[in-house]
């Protein structure tokens, strides 16, 4: 994982009042306004070398072009894998399908009884983070990143177990303590852990040794290490986490894939499932978590049933190179199919990755993504926020990073409501320094076995508040019902986005009229 962090670049009023416009018409054009890029992604982080300083502040853009240059594929963080997939989109019918792939069944079809569909449950409310690091380093890097979006509340930490060994996999003594602390300060937080169904999970095994293990598991031999994982997760006081469990099965960079038997794998999946579910105390979710798009099998096909399922989500990046957010949304097995197949099945969605990929720094994508959350209001929603896909530990995306900044920032601590005036953010001075180590991943690749506990690269302490060099600390700003009187322009973002953020947003020229 290459966290290079950097703070948004300096902005003027006058800047940010066309940006702002060309925000408004964005956002209010919807999720297929975007001219974003493709379907896929880099593979998770691992342990790796530390990333190379940020040389210096990057400029600023005058407007935000619709694409921007494609990054070079790098490793990525410990989890994210290959290419996301996704259902088929029934607005895309005369999209081809890959050979030997399952026909996707329209939503109304898979629905039980073939009647109308069912209604999805109510949202309690959109609840977002982002991927940071998948350890100690992690958690304190949320608080970091909340400053930099001028105190907005991250209600939801990432991370992710090693999937080097079992002993890992079951929550090795230590791992998950710094997180199960931050989960239990607050009661609206959630802690979403992506749970590996086999060892050697990056480790390159053939087909036919996967489609033996998946036999294996179905047939119980693993049984024990997801008992010790679920009672490790209930005596941390954490027995609500959100497990995503073999998440991205329809690819093919991990292990614990689908392709080699998929009925084996379903299989596996729900003795999983009942094993974890029957330790004491447990209040587990579990989230079955796809790639977007048609990967080496069609992620329906992998669907284990309504019994044992009760998040269903998507892992979706900027790719491939060329591809529009709209046909993102609309192809087989994308971002629409998604939403159907999950409300088909009376279960709301999530997306535990996303972030920008193959189509490079692409502030249209950002909009449009936002946007797309925004309207479906996933249970949560987390950025990969490692190079090439994030915004604030990686500085080759200012303008992406701006819009994402800009939407986000000053956002009310609780998103199930929307007050008529936003809370003012507790104010908070950012150190000046950078990070000099990129966070650590849980993941070896190609590894037979690891260390007796998964290893950080670089600095035991979190790094400080990223900052372009020369920059002066973030002010947070004034709440908005302090600014009605001080000549702060309010801008009209739409309904739906103004419910999301928590009201409209304020632009008062004493913050933008002086350099960062």
């Amino acid at each position: 994982m290459a966290p290079q962090q950097r703070r948004a670049p300096s902005r003027r009023l006058a800047v940010v009042t066309a940006a702002a416009v060309a925000m408004t018409a964005a956002l209010a054009s919807g999720p297929g306004f975007a001219a974003g890029a493709g379907v896929a992604r880099v593979a998770a982080p691992s342990p790796g070398p530390s990333p190379e300083p940020l040389p210096g502040p990057l400029p600023e853009p005058a407007t935000a072009p619709t694409s921007g240059p494609t990054p070079e594929s790098t490793p990525g963080p410990p989890t994210p894998t290959a290419a996301p997939a996704a259902e088929q989109s029934p607005a895309a019918p005369e999209a081809p399908q890959a050979p030997g792939a399952d026909p996707v069944q329209s939503p109304a079809a898979a629905a039980p009884g073939g009647g109308a569909e069912p209604a999805p449950p109510a949202a309690p409310g959109t609840a977002f983070g982002a991927y940071l690091d998948y350890g100690p380093l992690g958690v304190a890097r949320i608080a970091q990143l909340s400053a930099w979006l001028d105190g907005t509340e991250l209600r939801v930490g990432h991370t992710y177990l090693p999937g080097d060994r079992w002993s890992n996999i079951e929550g090795r003594p230590g791992f998950l303590d710094a997180w199960a602390n931050w989960r239990g300060e607050k009661a609206d937080r959630m802690l979403v852990l992506n749970v590996p169904m086999l060892e050697r999970n990056e480790a390159g095994v053939s087909d036919g040794e996967v489609r033996v293990l998946l036999r294996l598991g179905a047939a119980g031999a693993f049984d024990r290490h997801f008992r010790r994982l679920a009672e490790r997760l209930v005596g941390l006081n954490a027995p609500d986490t959100v497990i995503v469990l073999g998440w991205e099965m329809n690819g093919t960079t991990y292990t614990h894939r689908c392709g080699p038997d998929p009925e084996a794998w379903k299989a596996y999946w729900n003795r999983i499932v009942t094993t974890m579910r029957a330790v004491p105390g447990q209040k587990f979710t579990f989230d079955f978590t796809p790639n977007r798009g048609l990967d080496a099998v069609a992620w329906t096909r992998c669907y284990p049933g309504d019994d044992t399922v009760d998040v269903i989500g998507m892992d979706s990046y900027d790719q491939p190179t060329g591809m529009p957010f709209d046909r993102q949304v609309k192809e087989p097995y994308g971002l629409q199919a998604h939403v159907d197949f999950a409300r088909s099945h009376g279960k709301p969605i999530s997306y535990p990755e996303w972030g920008l990929f193959r189509n490079g720094d692409n502030p249209e994508y950002m909009r449009s993504m936002l946007g797309w959350i925004g309207e479906h209001r996933p249970l949560y929603n987390t950025l990969t926020d490692y190079c090439p896909h994030g915004v604030w530990q990686c500085g080759q995306n200012p303008m992406a990073s701006h819009v994402y900044r800009s939407l986000l920032s000053g956002r009310p601590e609780e998103p199930t409501t929307a007050p008529t005036t936003a809370p003012t953010p507790a104010s908070t001075t950012a150190p000046t320094t950078a990070p000099t180590s990129a966070p650590a991943t849980p993941l070896v690749a190609g590894s037979t076995s690891a260390p007796a506990t998964p290893l950080v690269a670089g600095p035991t302490t979190a790094p400080a508040t990223p900052l372009v060099a020369g920059s002066t600390p973030p002010q947070a700003p004034a709440s908005m019902a302090s600014q009605q009187n001080t000549g702060c322009p309010k801008l009209d973002l739409g309904d739906w986005v103004e419910r999301w953020i928590g009201g409209k947003l304020c632009l008062p020229a004493d913050r933008w009229s002086r350099g960062r």
